[in-house]
């Protein structure tokens, strides 16, 4: 994994340092990085930081997991996603669709 950190700012003011890759597991930011304009911290003013958390909690997930090649290590990754997602309330779960949505993850 990337050694940079990026910092992402959610609505509500909460500040992440993530290792870029997991930033870029993130299109919205995977663009502003490439643009060059990722010098400072990164608004993601559409997404609070309690989303922002577990968006990014995925994306390390992912960005750990996604180029596994055995069918054993892709089968853990899909019972993570549905353990990530299986006690959520509903307004949760609208509030990550949106945010993926937003963020495109």
């Amino acid at each position: 994994m990337s050694s940079k950190k990026i910092v992402l700012t959610s609505s509500d003011g909460e500040s992440f340092e993530v290792e870029e890759a997991v930033a870029r597991e993130m299109q919205i930011v995977r663009h502003i990085i490439e643009d060059g304009c990722a010098t400072n911290a990164i608004p993601l003013l559409n997404v609070t930081g309690m989303i922002l958390a577990m968006v990014i909690e995925y994306c390390k997930r992912h960005v750990d997991d996604d180029h596994v090649a055995t069918e054993d290590a892709k089968k853990k990754l899909k019972d993570w996603d549905e353990e990530f997602m299986k006690n959520l309330d509903v307004d949760t779960i609208i509030s990550l669709v949106v945010a993926a949505d937003y963020i495109h993850v």
